[in-house]
């Protein structure tokens, strides 16, 4: 949910946002169950006995919990957080408030990068490899706002991409998620030429994931990032985004709990009356992709006023329902005291901050623990 200028994510079923750029193509489909294999391949969901085999990753409890080299944990979900943010604090002061104030750390830092910025930066890699408490990096990138999807797909970006992927290859050999250009569902231009098609943002996302890794980019765990809404889902052409199994690992989604939701299963599975066919996303996800693990990228709970009680009730919620939804994977809640639709601090008052730091902490999301470098 950042604004254009800094990083971006929506929260909305329908805010405006000005245009920006993506690619053609879908591959075959991989079997559901079938393992992660090299980077190339497609991510699924493990197997108890994959899981296993999957390589051991340092555990907190049971050692039957393992992350495979997608990094899909077997037992329970990850969580993580973009903390703190458009309150201006470096990324380490942010994430060490954010944790003290839920009193938990986090598994997964959510970050924003743009254009040509290199990442992660060195207060990133620091944090990730923080010897008390390893974290994993989500790292959210928008190529460019000043070329269209088609020409990013045609090449315009590749001396760009080559620069980034020497960097990673020089400063992070760890595993790490990487999504491209979040959220694109209200950054399409139908019109023929217009560059903005949504098979131009599959084709720019394929480009560039290929590129990455035919420059020795295989740490990369890609995840495909969907805003979540109805109204876009609803599009003739939303199926067309997908850039297919070989370049996504995990498909996601930003949902926030505006004044029509009132619990996890109504933010997950968000309808419309407007569209009566729409199932919800969990629904399409568990259909459309039902051996990929779904992340939730972005997940925020605005501030009723006629409502203090409402943070606390939500989270609350998300606590009791989450084990519904064994697919999910990764929880990553979206920190701001000034985020574009309302105050999405989690600590408000209301018995908020002790609801969220009991959801934090529960054990659902502390079964697996991030491998050390």
């Amino acid at each position: 949910m950042i604004a254009l200028l800094s990083a971006c994510s929506g929260a909305a079923d329908s805010h405006a946002r000005p245009a920006a750029v993506v690619a053609s193509g879908t591959a075959p489909r991989a079997a559901p169950g079938t393992l992660p294999g090299a980077a190339t391949g497609a991510a699924t969901m493990p197997t108890p006995e994959a899981a296993k085999a999957a390589g051991p990753a340092t555990m907190a409890g049971t050692s039957a919990c393992t992350a495979t080299t997608r990094l899909i944990p077997s037992c329970g979900a990850w969580w993580g957080i973009a903390p703190e943010v458009f309150t201006g604090l470096p990324v380490d002061q942010a994430l060490h408030g954010a944790e003290s104030r839920m009193g938990a750390p986090a598994d997964v830092l959510h970050v924003y990068h743009r254009g040509s910025e290199l990442f992660p930066t060195g207060a990133e890699i620091r944090l990730a490899r923080d010897p008390a408490r390893p974290r994993l990096l989500m790292i959210n990138w928008k190529p460019s706002f000043d070329h269209t999807w088609a020409e990013i797909a045609d090449g315009a970006l590749d001396a760009r991409i080559t620069r980034l992927a020497g960097h990673l290859r020089r400063t992070f050999p760890e595993r790490f998620f990487l999504t491209i250009h979040h959220e694109p569902e209200n950054d399409v231009d139908d019109s023929a030429g217009s560059g903005m098609r949504a098979t131009d943002y599959a084709a720019m996302f394929r480009h560039v994931v290929l590129r990455l890794r035919a420059e020795g980019v295989r740490n990369a765990v890609m995840v495909m990032t969907y805003m979540g809404a109805p109204n876009w889902a609803a599009k003739r052409w939303f199926e067309d985004l997908y850039p297919g199994d070989d370049v996504v690992d995990w498909v996601a989604m930003d949902p926030y709990a505006d004044d029509q939701v009132r619990d996890f299963d109504g933010l997950v599975n968000k309808r419309r009356k407007e569209y009566p066919d729409w199932p919800g996303f969990y629904r399409w996800m568990q259909a459309r992709f039902p051996g990929k693990p779904v992340m939730v990228a972005e997940w925020g709970v605005f501030e009723r006023h006629d409502d203090p009680a409402f943070k606390r009730a939500f989270f609350e919620s998300v606590r009791r329902q989450i084990k519904r939804y064994p697919q999910i994977k990764a929880l990553l809640y979206f920190d701001s005291p000034q985020a574009p639709r309302g105050d999405t601090s989690f600590d408000t008052g209301g018995g908020a901050g002790r609801a969220f730091t009991e959801l934090a902490t529960d054990p659902y999301f502390r079964s697996t623990r991030v491998p050390r470098p």
